[in-house]
């Protein structure tokens, strides 16, 4: 027997999906007309340093005076395959915000949008020359004596060359996300450097570089039907506004690529043919440079789930590395997930802050002593 709740719900059904559909057509709509484009990348910054194209940011913290000194500096080094609001996406769903509320003072290193001028580029351009000076910069504008280093992606690479090229660099800790260092496991995205006998010359467009589009074809191919089930996706939340917004936030980001320098595809190409990280075998300006060589407390972040780069190119990091404070958190989720989400938000974020603020106050004590379990392995899963 059906009670009075019981024999409503038909109705309430029927009134629900009635206004969904009117907001589905109204959502659908300003989609369509671009109309509803959310603003991202939206925590105020100031530019304190620019380089090229490149420029560093410094982010304002709403919680704290900027000049405050007391607050560890943490540079983040993003990606050159792709745009850097990722870690600001929007209010309330921003990497960005919640380092600030922790008490960080933020800086990130924007690469900008690399044109005719940065064709020539290879990756010690941004090692040796880039990311040195920044970090003189933000020691600078910070009046701190280490800079805590945060690299995401193709930017953990760039960190990791950094710091194994210059041991004595004033760093108080690296951390790492979706790294990619056994390159015989990266998959499709190899394509992009002309892996499988395609010329990296015959990608690259009037500029010297590797256009969007190609990168963008390249990620797309590591999971073709992405497409249609993002579209199902979409119908089922399109009547919600604040999934619509995510949703625009996201595709918006992940189609939103900047050109690849040359000189640095040439190299990647390389690399790739060689699995040069794994084999030990890396040349940065002209030095044989081994992973071993980074000595600093280190945290390495990967996901089971990763499309861009898998859980078998990023594993085998933890034991190249030559610190002995090093741990390795491993997540359930996907690339893009560890920077935003409910798993970024409930496990990624809080440990990177736990794992900053200890080496932090350490480095502030002068401390020598690291955690109980220097090699551990955190497995979220």
């Amino acid at each position: 027997m059906r009670g009075p709740t019981a024999s409503a719900n038909p109705v309430e059904r029927v009134l629900n999906k009635v206004g969904r559909a009117g907001l589905r057509a109204r959502n659908g709509v300003r989609m369509a007309t671009g109309a509803s484009r959310p603003a991202v990348g939206q925590t105020p910054k100031d530019v304190v340093w620019r380089h090229g194209r490149s420029e560093l940011w410094r982010y304002r913290s709403a919680a704290s005076d900027p000049s405050d000194t007391a607050r560890p500096p943490l540079l983040i080094v993003f990606s050159i395959f792709s745009r850097s609001y990722i870690l600001d996406l929007r209010p309330g769903n921003s990497f960005v915000e919640q380092l600030l509320a922790a008490g960080f003072d933020v800086y990130l290193l924007d690469w900008g949008v690399p044109d005719e001028r940065d064709a020539a580029n290879r990756l010690e351009d941004y090692v040796d020359d880039y990311l040195p000076v920044a970090v003189e910069r933000v020691r600078e504008v910070s009046g701190a004596d280490q800079v805590h280093m945060l690299g995401y992606c193709f930017g953990s690479v760039l960190a990791l060359l950094y710091a194994a090229h210059h041991q004595d660099a004033p760093l108080g800790s690296l951390t790492v996300m979706t790294t990619p260092v056994d390159l015989d496991h990266l998959g499709p995205l190899g394509n992009v450097t002309g892996v499988g006998g395609l010329d990296v010359g015959a990608l690259l467009d009037d500029d010297g570089n590797v256009p969007p589009q190609v990168i963008y074809q390249a990620f797309k191919a590591l999971k073709p039907t992405t497409a249609v089930t993002q579209y199902v996706d979409l119908w089922q939340g399109l009547w919600n506004d604040e999934y619509v917004a995510s949703y625009q936030a996201m595709i918006g980001w992940a189609t939103d690529h900047v050109p690849l320098p040359g000189g640095v595809a040439r190299q990647l190409a390389q690399m790739i043919r060689d699995n040069t990280i794994v084999n030990d075998r890396l040349v940065v300006g002209g030095d044989r440079v081994s992973l071993a060589d980074v000595t600093v407390p280190f945290l390495t972040v990967l996901a089971n789930r990763d499309h861009i780069v898998p859980e078998a190119a990023a594993a085998p990091l933890l034991d190249l590395i030559g610190s002995t404070d090093k741990h390795e958190l491993r997540l359930d989720g996907g690339h893009v997930g560890l920077l935003v989400g409910k798993t970024a938000a409930r496990t990624t974020i809080p440990t990177i802050i736990d794992f900053l603020l200890r080496r932090s106050e350490e480095s502030s004590r002068s401390a020598t002593e690291a955690d109980p379990a220097p090699h551990d392995t955190v497995d979220e899963r």
